[in-house]
């Protein structure tokens, strides 16, 4: 039987720091080469991360976004809808945010916040969630069947490891603000969520659009395995580009700096550490 989401999904031993540090160096390499491509070819990606809370999916963004142009790749992180956005229908706050010819958005999380929080947490009606459901399919034939690449992740962590990094998250000062009222909650309705999740995969699996499950217990291997997964997945190939050429600096004219005022100079804070 495969590993569900509410399992303990042992990946063995934990990915050692430096076969993690080589392959993401490589892996990042060739998403800069995948980049080029996109802007040379006018292509259109969109990569959506979904899962648990503290599964992972902001740490991975950052790791595919690091050398990225952020001309070119955006992240997507839409806060929740204003009166007027909620009166709207469900998906046009988020067709705002799709790519022009050339560009990669990252939707950390996506429109599927109705199929998860919203609906575990009572934030839209049956109604609503139901035609979502209907739609969402719907919606994204009709991304891909313009030409969009829309790349669905789910990461998936259990619950032990879960709890751990919540409890890691409350006892950090830097991390503290991760921790909102519905991520404390994902942990007393984790049930909930594991219903709504397998729900969401039933109506929205789709041929055309399909969910692909990154097991995140072990950070470092979600991380490579999710980052090679979407590179085999763009028909990406190396573009050739110009050679940079530095130009010498020319001779000085006569220009002479004026004096600076140390007044407005910023202090030297680094100098008390030598």
């Amino acid at each position: 039987m495969a590993c569900t989401d509410d399992e303990e999904c042992g990946m063995g031993e934990r990915l050692p720091k430096k076969a993690y540090e080589r392959e993401l160096k490589r892996l990042q390499a060739e998403l800069v080469e995948m980049q080029a491509w996109v802007q040379h070819s006018g292509a259109r990606i969109v990569v959506i991360f979904e899962g648990r809370d503290a599964a992972g999916k902001g740490s991975t963004i950052k790791r595919v976004t690091e050398y990225l142009n952020p001309r070119v790749a955006r992240i997507v992180a839409l806060p929740a809808p204003t009166e007027r956005e909620r009166s709207q229908w469900y998906f046009q706050r988020y067709v705002a945010h799709l790519p022009a010819a050339g560009e990669i958005v990252l939707m950390d999380r996506s429109w599927y916040n109705r199929a998860g929080v919203e609906h575990v947490m009572g934030y839209c009606t049956n109604e609503e969630y139901h035609r979502f459901l209907h739609q969402a399919p719907i919606f994204e034939r009709m991304l891909v069947e313009d030409g969009i690449i829309l790349l669905k992740y789910w990461f998936s962590v259990s619950d032990v490891e879960q709890e751990k990094r919540f409890r890691s998250r409350a006892d950090d000062p830097m991390r503290r603000w991760k921790l909102s009222p519905n991520d404390l909650a994902s942990i007393t309705r984790w049930e909930d969520y594991s219903r709504a999740k397998d729900v969401m995969s039933v109506h929205t699996d789709i041929p055309s659009a399909p969910w692909y499950e990154v097991e995140s217990d072990d950070k470092r291997r979600s991380r490579i395995n999710m980052i090679a997964h979407l590179l085999s997945q763009v028909p990406w190939r190396p573009v050739e580009r110009e050679d940079i050429a530095i130009p010498e600096r020319p001779t000085s004219h006569g220009y002479e700096r004026p004096p600076r005022d140390p007044s407005t100079l910023v202090p030297d804070h680094a100098a008390t550490l030598e």
